[in-house]
């Protein structure tokens, strides 16, 4: 617990840095190039269902156990050195993402704000997978809020509820899990038996962090709780509805709803109905309950891995 609480806040100061990331890209973007390369070899149209199937089991089960390998390398080599927490705690930092996902939402805020639609699109685009050409500014802060609560978990809580349980191994494993999820998980034709897998267990993954989330939210937010209980369960997803409903809730607003992915317009639930639909200056609160729910984190681990070693 003290690690994960150590990489919070060295992640939260230094970020991942842009010359490390040009010099040799990111953790993420290593394990999606491997999930992408087996996906091609491995669920090609012409192979039956039940054998894409299987091959997404194994795709899912290889990806996993490669994260969990590459974070057992670095927890090896960070126990040998003179500062084994230290260490281990900064070789964690590229699985979270508390101050990447702040930033990306502020490039969308900042010039929203200013009415400046179309670089507000362009910034969105980075951090959403749905068409954003075509937003409004009410539904491009919408969308970025929905990405911001979303992630907060996939990116946050996630990642350092993992880093708790497993160490560096348990938090690769899931970074190779969510990454897989995020590119092969999908219920169109193309990867619903490839990615069934992925998806499983990105699910079974995500099943407690996600609630941790959601809660922290409304907590940070000081309100929502009805919101939360209410619309969580109406997402397709078992857990990507707690963090947005949450969200809804603390700020008092409309999100979810009709979106367009790839062309194809997709019904989704609609969290907090009836309250006012999301506007521009909606987003400045959005990270202000977001910065207080990733304290309330850093503090909460902190205070629980005190009262361990208490208990010890």
């Amino acid at each position: 617990m003290v690690r994960a609480v150590l990489a919070l806040g060295l992640e939260a100061a230094l970020g991942y840095p842009d010359w490390l990331y040009r010099r040799v890209g990111h953790p993420v973007g290593w394990i999606g190039a491997v999930i992408e390369a087996l996906e091609h070899r491995l669920n090609r149209p012409e192979l039956p269902a039940p054998l894409r199937r299987l091959n997404g089991v194994a795709t899912a089960l290889f990806v996993a156990a490669c994260g969990a390998g590459f974070g057992l390398v670095l927890q090896r080599a960070a126990d040998r050195s003179g500062r084994p927490m230290a260490l281990s705690a900064l070789l964690a930092t590229p699985g979270l993402a508390q101050r990447s996902l702040h930033d990306h939402v502020e490039a969308v805020r900042r010039p929203l704000r200013e009415g400046e639609l179309v670089q507000a699109r362009a910034a969105l685009a980075r951090v959403v997978g749905r068409d954003t050409s075509e937003l409004d500014e009410s539904e491009a802060a919408a969308a970025a809020l929905e990405s911001l609560a979303e992630s907060f978990n996939d990116g946050v809580v996630a990642p350092a509820f993992w880093l708790a349980v497993g160490g560096l191994p348990g938090l690769y494993a899931y970074k190779a899990i969510n990454t897989a999820d995020s590119l092969i998980g999908h219920k169109e034709e193309r990867w619903r038996s490839f990615g069934w897998a992925a998806a499983r267990m990105d699910d079974l993954a995500n099943l407690i962090p996600a609630r941790i989330a959601g809660a922290l939210i409304v907590l940070s937010g000081r309100g929502g709780w009805k919101t939360m209980w209410r619309d969580a369960p109406k997402h397709a997803s078992p857990n990507a509805g707690w963090p947005e409903a949450a969200m809804a809730g603390a700020l008092g607003i409309r999100l979810g709803g009709p979106a367009v992915y790839d062309g194809v317009r997709t019904d989704r639930p609609v969290f907090g109905e009836g309250a006012p639909a999301a506007r521009a200056a909606d987003l400045k609160r959005g990270l202000a309950v977001y910065r207080g729910a990733c304290l309330l984190l850093v503090l909460g681990a902190a205070a629980y891995g005190l009262t361990r070693r208490r208990r010890v």
